[in-house]
């Protein structure tokens, strides 16, 4: 095999398996015994259940497609290979994860998230609060080009504004990840928005501008959802905001000098920075920030009365590595610090997850299974619409099977090209497609790398958030709706 580590610059280079010895029934039996063990496992442990029973449930599940492998003439060494190309393919996750664990420890105890809390108290209200986080997230995602990044910076401080409102921490995190996939996926920034035409065969710009026919209308109701939600809100705990803000006042140094690191931040990922950079240069202007506004609280973690350079760099090391508290008499506060300070060592959960999850994803890959599903689903496409619908749920199939976002672009985007150009259909369509249930889709899957991280990373499980993602649940069904009504279906120009 020469799977290659997918990029946006060369989705060409991955490697598709197929095996003619395996059937559409012995491809689904991997994916039917790990729903049924997932469920199983969820219903002992509950919200438990990722604390470590998923993730070995996940290598259950890989142990069954080995096994379907083995009866349809797979060796092992080739299902290791798969793994071993497929763990590699999340080197780059993996490592965003540990420093955003990181960023976050250093933007606590330099008073930068304290800060945003701060400002966002006397800003926000809870009637405005849920759309105000769509807007803002969605500004942040278009500049930026990443969901990841919107939620490892303005997502965790929004978190904890609503958690001090009194929002749902679940409505929240729905409102963050609307907002962030909406940029995700208009951005020219981003790696999906990329790969989906690429994959398609059509261009950049003409793939974002089609877009927006779906994109556009999708938030909106999401906007109007939110709008709606906000005024069912509790107000009466409002008030008790002003503690909340004279605590914040008595514990931190705030002012608005901190706004500074992640203005950089964001200002290198516009520029193009790789994201590993970025966290990289905001966590270490963390923690020097750190040193200048908060030496108490430094102090404090480090556990001295008065700092020397020794102090100093244990106080700054431990916020970054291993999970930190910042003294309080408001419980309050000390939840929303707690959940903010968890450091590198606070993502390594998540980091294990998304191993045995790529675990499943590359031997499911190895046997043949993910282009076995994709193609039996292309079968049973015999109209335009069931043509758009086989896309959809291909997409689906391949975010749950896989683990992975950018194979739900690739495989059913190599699977299906040919077939939309067979129809007249525009490459504009498949790629709008894959976007509309691939990219987003993905935060919805608990042991998806994207799901994975934006839970592991705000700190809401999947569950929580899922209904409240509202744009991510409802962009399958609006392309899906377009595709029934040919609303801007657009065809090929015949030359």
């Amino acid at each position: 095999m020469e799977n290659q580590n997918i990029k946006p610059s060369q989705p060409q280079n991955e490697h598709i398996v197929e095996n003619k010895e395996l059937n559409i029934l012995e491809a689904l039996i991997p994916v039917i015994a790990l729903v049924a063990m997932l469920a199983f496992n969820v219903f002992v442990y509950g919200d438990n259940a990722l604390s470590g029973s998923n993730q070995f449930v996940l290598l259950l599940g890989a142990a069954v497609a080995a096994i379907v492998g083995f009866f349809n003439k797979v060796s092992f060494e080739q299902m290791v290979e798969e793994v071993a190309e497929n763990i590699k393919s999340t080197s780059g996750a993996i490592l965003i994860l540990l420093m955003v664990g990181a960023l976050a420890g250093t933007w606590l105890i330099s008073g930068i998230i304290p800060a945003m809390i701060y400002y966002g108290l006397h800003i926000l209200n809870p009637t405005i609060f849920l759309a105000a986080c769509v807007i803002i997230c969605a500004i942040i995602s278009v500049a930026t080009g990443s969901s990841w990044t919107t939620s490892a910076t303005v997502g965790i401080a929004l978190i904890g504004i609503g958690e001090a409102l009194g929002v749902s921490m679940g409505m929240t995190a729905g409102a963050v990840l609307s907002g962030a996939y909406f940029g995700d996926k208009m951005s020219p920034l981003s790696d999906t928005t990329n790969l989906a035409p690429a994959m398609a065969g059509g261009e950049l710009f003409s793939h974002i501008k089609y877009m927006t026919l779906t994109t556009v209308p999708t938030i909106i109701i999401t906007l109007i959802v939110f709008i709606i939600l906000g005024f069912t809100q509790n107000t009466e705990g409002a008030a008790d905001t002003s503690v909340l803000i004279n605590d914040i006042d008595k514990t931190f140094n705030i002012n608005g000098w901190l706004f500074i690191v992640p203005a950089i931040v964001i200002f290198l990922i516009v520029k193009k920075t790789s994201p590993l950079v970025a966290l990289l240069v905001g966590t270490l202007l963390g923690g020097f920030f750190a040193l200048i506004f908060q030496p108490n609280i430094v102090a404090q973690i480090a556990g001295v009365e008065t700092l020397t350079l020794k102090s100093a760099y244990k106080g700054v090391m431990d916020a970054i590595t291993v999970s930190t508290t910042i003294k309080t008499d408001n419980e309050t506060l000390k939840s929303l610090f707690s959940a903010s300070g968890k450091g590198m060592s606070g993502m390594l959960g998540t980091i294990w997850l998304i191993l045995c999850a790529m675990t499943f994803g590359g031997i499911m890959d190895a046997i043949g299974a993910l282009s076995r599903i994709s193609k039996s689903l292309l079968n049973l496409a015999t109209s335009t619409f069931g043509l758009f619908a086989s896309t959809v749920a291909s997409c689906f199939a391949l975010n749950v099977t896989a683990s992975d976002q950018y194979l739900a672009l690739v495989v059913p985007g190599k699977m299906f090209k040919k077939a939309y150009e067979d129809r007249g259909l525009a490459p504009e369509n498949l790629s709008r497609t894959l976007e509309d249930s691939g990219t987003v889709t993905s935060v919805l899957i608990p042991w998806n790398t994207c799901g994975a991280y934006q839970s592991g990373v705000l700190g809401v499980g999947v569950g929580e958030y899922f209904f409240y993602a509202i744009f991510n649940w409802l962009s399958p069904f609006t392309t899906l709706l377009f595709a029934a009504f040919k609303i801007k279906i657009k065809q090929l120009v015949k030359s």
